[in-house]
């Protein structure tokens, strides 16, 4: 039997298409899983990416990782179960290298940072850091039996070669920060061909871009992993995207996967998704598949961040990139986004117009923060601005409640607390503060004499 997926993949260049959901961030209840998953599959979806961070039920030794609202072993098959029954392929991430805040950060594991005082990177060269990481691997993959790939992060190694031990290292010959990264990477990912054997390791490119191809090659890393190429931006190298495809082509990897973003890539504080940047992101990764070999590259991965990092604020939250997700993911089937792919976009969301709606300040040119010290406003002014700010703060102060009760239904308590202190109490505040100086200034005053 041909699935609705298998015939949408036809016309696309990415035969696997997966909606990265990072869980450092606003992780949405199950609940919330089982309505958006539908959606992921009908919009052209076949797999997700799921960066559990501390959203994973770790047990024994490794509890301590867990969220306060770490889903639980139960939970994590319910998610596994909606996946199957739409079709979504998942693909686990575990960091094991890079990004480790989340590990790191607790005493009881900060004696293996790279860097004592930062809690990002992992010391490589301590045999109870690859200890750590394979029993992180085995806990993950024992909930994910059966999986196809395993994605272990490998980004943004930080302060990778800073450590004591790294520096020490490197002074003898011919030791260097690229073979202490492969060598790192090559341990992890001989640790999930060896136990898993029907399981490949994914890993994020970035560390690998600059290590040149004789030194790749002369790895075991090409022949164990399959790497993810990111890239967020709206106007890519394609020229360089195809150098650096052929370079990991010629070092051995056998297939290669690219990654781009549908929200969380345009600010660490964005709130609203800018979809024409994610749409033009798309556009290029097309074009970059189809400068490439046909048998290069196996699939593509939206990713949509959520944090920066484990201790950054939070970005969009997922419902307000589901408009982008839905544009990016047609994008891909149909390979542009002509009028009648907008069309059939704003029928799956159920809206009449895509054009983005944005909160627009209230700016007077007659009450500005110099005219405000000073509680100075032409009368007129008042009659004007006072009803409608008392009429903004009634309006937000009631959509406040109403947003609270939408966020409660996705999301844990903590994500709703501080999406609000974050997005929403600011603005009141600043609109009570206003209208407390309005009546100030509109109070009479003894003339100085003397302009503003």
């Amino acid at each position: 039997m041909t699935s609705k997926n298998s015939e949408m993949s036809g016309s696309s260049p990415f035969k696997m298409r997966l909606v990265h959901l990072d869980l450092k961030g606003a992780p949405p209840k199950v609940c919330y899983l089982s309505e958006i998953f539908p959606l992921f599959r009908a919009l052209g979806a076949n797999g997700v990416l799921i960066e559990y961070e501390d959203m994973f039920p770790y047990e024994g030794h490794l509890r301590l990782l867990r969220a306060k609202h770490a889903y639980s072993p139960s939970e994590i098959k319910e998610i596994l179960h909606l996946a199957t029954l739409n079709e979504l392929e998942v693909i686990p991430l575990v960091q094991t290298f890079g990004h480790m805040e989340f590990v790191l950060k607790h005493e009881a594991l900060a004696h293996l940072r790279e860097v004592a005082h930062f809690p990002n990177t992992l010391n490589p060269h301590k045999e109870e850091s690859l200890a750590l990481v394979r029993a992180m691997i085995d806990q993950v993959m024992e909930l994910h039996p059966g999986a196809r790939w395993l994605h272990v992060g490998c980004d943004e190694v930080y302060y990778l070669g800073e450590g004591e031990t790294s520096r020490q290292w490197l002074q003898q010959e011919p030791n260097s920060k690229a073979e202490l990264c492969l060598s790192h990477m090559e341990a992890v990912a001989s640790h999930v061909r060896a136990r898993y054997p029907t399981t490949t390791p994914l890993m994020w490119d970035d560390m690998l871009r600059d290590i040149p191809e004789d030194q790749l090659s002369g790895s075991r890393v090409p022949q164990l992993v399959e790497p993810v190429l990111w890239d967020y931006g709206a106007d890519l190298d394609l020229h360089g995207k195809a150098l650096l495809v052929e370079k990991y082509r010629k070092s051995g990897f056998s297939w290669l996967w690219a990654a781009s973003a549908f929200k969380g890539a345009t600010g660490v504080n964005q709130s609203l998704t800018p979809i024409e940047h994610h749409l033009r992101n798309h556009l290029q990764w097309l074009q970059v598949a189809g400068s490439v070999p046909a048998d290069t590259l196996r699939g593509i991965i939206l990713t949509g961040w959520q944090r920066y990092d484990h201790f950054s604020v939070l970005c969009e939250l997922l419902p307000v990139g589901i408009p982008s997700l839905a544009v990016c993911l047609q994008v891909l089937l149909h390979g542009d986004f002509a009028e009648n792919v907008k069309a059939r976009v704003e029928n799956f969301l159920g809206i009449s117009s895509l054009e983005e709606m944005s909160f627009r300040r209230y700016v007077t040119g007659w009450f500005s923060p110099y005219h405000r010290r000073r509680k100075l406003i032409h009368p007129v002014m008042i009659e004007h601005i006072q009803p409608q700010a008392l009429s903004l703060l009634a309006r937000w102060s009631a959509l406040a409640g109403e947003l609270e009760a939408a966020l409660q239904r996705v999301f844990y308590p903590d994500t709703v607390e501080e999406w609000l202190e974050e997005n929403v109490h600011p603005s009141l505040r600043r609109l009570q503060a206003l209208l407390q100086d309005l009546g100030e200034a509109a109070r009479p005053r003894q003339d100085s004499g003397q302009d503003p």
